[in-house]
């Protein structure tokens, strides 16, 4: 495995990158000789990069990593189980020993990316090793399986859109990786029985959505499922002869279907006892548990009642903005979140709620898309190579589904980054907020972030997809405000109605995830409150509201993520003056995800 990293990127191109690129230059980064520190740091990096890549086919595939030394882990999928949880923790308390024993003398940029990792690894070690259940990283996820956690739900995708099928080697390991998920089916049921007999139980609802999404898997005939014509297709495409469609369909009906039945039937028998408590407060030391979750998620060491009152206060703020321009719209009677609920029922607003209809709201995203790309030389000197595919979320999988999210592309450039949306009901995505959907998830938020580390000589393998969600997220939002900033929605009032609905949206949700799991708010009472906050439907909106109840947390990286990408900004543009280029600054991004704290050190030491 180590070759084939460093056949990715070597050590030397690594430290030399970082000492001479011109983006260090530009921003007057003094040039460092990589000293013993340095090469063992790295040395060190390598090793941890192939044991996690080891740990996560799945990531290998996305990463273009499963080939050479590393091609039997096409064959594979990631371990389920509980043993593989205890494998996990072991790994990272073993990486963090070896980590801390580096000794002194690492350059500046080896001492950020020691920084990063240290911190990272501190916080998931002590997490994991406190709550015995779910997953405790970056991101909370306390129960093993729900409407959007499970291998039910994410091997099957996995396959179709990363797996690759360009020989019969290839065709091979797919067909090894069904009979994987058969194995992964039921290392997750034994492990939601395992985690509810501790009183980890995920609510009522959850599981009533998570139902029909494997009932649908399982009722499909085994030869129509995704597993069967997505290798047919591909093999046929890249002309692999073979009888793949009838091996993939014996597998299926074989091993797939029958672990689905096992999965089916827990989760029924699961339902029967579930509550309908939304929040995590009802878990085992479930208090100290979301209070975990939000510091892990901001990256901040807020406490849930600051965020909840945070969030109050944007809240009314930028709702006083809404109010002049929904008023030039004239609606100027009811609630902010009444009059934009109004403006949502506009027919002009809506595309039809069909294939037709919303193949135009794809094209206009499209469009947003390339319109923006002429304007983003103004603000980047650095920009992906990878471009930005703009498709809907697989209707199979959209029930339940986030309303919007990306994918990255590979490094080599063979895969571009793609903006999946939600299109279960065009009436949740009106015209006027397209836009600024757009440039979050695809240009210039997700797509450059994510790529443009990706990309970097100057981040090493195992930081390049770091997943710091205060971070990525509050850069995502941060993107949509720059559109606004140069003008994006100059002679479009509505356009502006859409960012600044956008901006309330995420504010809400400080309310709203603090609401259900610290004050004790139920589904229902969170939902209505955020739809008259925000004006969102009521269908889009019970949709976040339920994946908060499976999330804890995350929807709060992303309004204190934005609110800390423009205080930073703003402590540079202060340091600097005159001389600030926000060009400049927007080159951190080519030194990849870190923790918000982090963020502010780098960027105050560079400007």
């Amino acid at each position: 495995m180590k070759d084939n990293i460093a056949m990715m990127i070597s050590r030397r191109d690594l430290l030399a990158g970082a000492a001479t690129t011109a983006a260090l230059a530009a921003t007057g980064a003094a040039a460092q000789a990589p000293s013993p520190a340095d090469e063992a740091l790295l040395g060190l990096f390598d090793t941890m990069f192939a044991e996690d890549i080891a740990a996560a086919p799945e990531r290998a595939t996305a990463l273009g990593l499963d080939v050479g030394a590393n091609a039997d882990l096409k064959s594979m999928l990631s371990d389920y189980s509980a043993a593989g949880r205890a494998k996990g923790l072991a790994r990272s308390e073993s990486q963090l020993a070896r980590l801390r024993a580096i000794g002194n003398g690492l350059s500046v940029p080896r001492q950020l990316d020691r920084d990063i990792i240290e911190y990272d690894l501190s916080r998931r070690v002590a997490n994991e090793r406190r709550f015995g259940f779910g997953s405790a990283g970056g991101n909370f996820a306390p129960y093993v399986l729900t409407h959007s956690e499970g291998a039910y739900r994410e091997v099957p995708g996995f396959l179709e859109n990363q797996h690759r099928v360009r020989n019969a080697d290839e065709a091979e390991a797919w067909l090894s990786r069904i009979n994987g998920f058969a194995t992964a089916l039921d290392q997750n049921s034994e492990r939601l029985r395992a985690e509810a007999a501790m009183g980890v139980v995920p609510p009522a609802f959850l599981l009533d959505l998570a139902l029909p999404q494997m009932q649908r898997l399982r009722d499909a005939p085994a030869s129509r499922t995704v597993l069967v014509t997505a290798l047919a297709a591909k093999a046929a495409a890249s002309g692999v002869p073979g009888d793949w469609p009838a091996r993939a369909t014996a597998l299926v009906e074989g091993v797939v279907q029958p672990a689905l039945d096992r999965q089916i039937a827990t989760v029924t028998a699961l339902r029967a006892t579930a509550s309908m408590d939304a929040g995590v407060w009802k878990l085992p030391d479930g208090a100290a548990y979301y209070d975990a979750a939000v510091k892990s998620s901001t990256t901040t060491n807020y406490t849930a009642e600051e965020v909840h009152q945070l969030g109050l206060a944007q809240v009314a703020e930028i709702s006083a903005q809404l109010d002049g321009l929904l008023k030039g719209q004239g609606l100027s009677k009811g609630t902010v979140g009444e009059r934009l609920v109004a403006l949502n029922e506009r027919p002009e607003q809506v595309y039809p709620n069909s294939d037709p209809g919303k193949e135009e709201l794809l094209a206009e995203l499209r469009g947003h898309a390339a319109a923006m790309y002429p304007r983003l030389e103004t603000l980047f000197i650095s920009q992906p190579k990878s471009r930005l595919d703009v498709r809907r979320v697989p209707p199979a999988i959209q029930e339940g589904g986030a309303g919007a999210y990306y994918t990255a592309g590979t490094a080599d450039g063979t895969r571009n980054g793609t903006f999946f949306i939600n299109l279960t009901d065009s009436f949740d995505r009106p015209k006027f907020g397209l836009p600024t959907v757009t440039f979050h998830e695809g240009v210039p938020g997700h797509h450059f972030q994510v790529m443009l580390a990706l990309e970097s000589p100057d981040v090493p393998p195992i930081r390049r997809r770091a997943g710091y969600s205060a971070y990525t997220e509050g850069w995502a939002l941060y993107a949509e405000t720059l559109a606004e900033e140069i003008g994006y929605y100059d002679g479009n009032p509505l356009g502006r109605i859409g960012y600044l609905q956008s901006l309330l949206f995420r504010a809400a949700r400080l309310v709203v995830d603090t609401g259900i799991h610290h004050k004790r708010w139920t589904k229902d009472q969170a939902i209505d409150w955020m739809v008259g906050a925000t004006g969102f439907a009521k269908g889009r909106t019970t949709r976040e509201i339920v994946r908060y109840c499976a999330a804890p947390g995350q929807a709060l990286s992303y309004k204190i993520g934005h609110t800390k990408w423009l205080s930073v900004r703003e402590a540079v543009r202060k340091k600097q003056g005159k001389a600030f280029d926000i060009r400049r600054f927007h080159e951190i991004l080519r030194l990849g995800a870190m923790p918000l704290v982090l963020l502010e050190r780098e960027a105050l030491r560079r400007a």
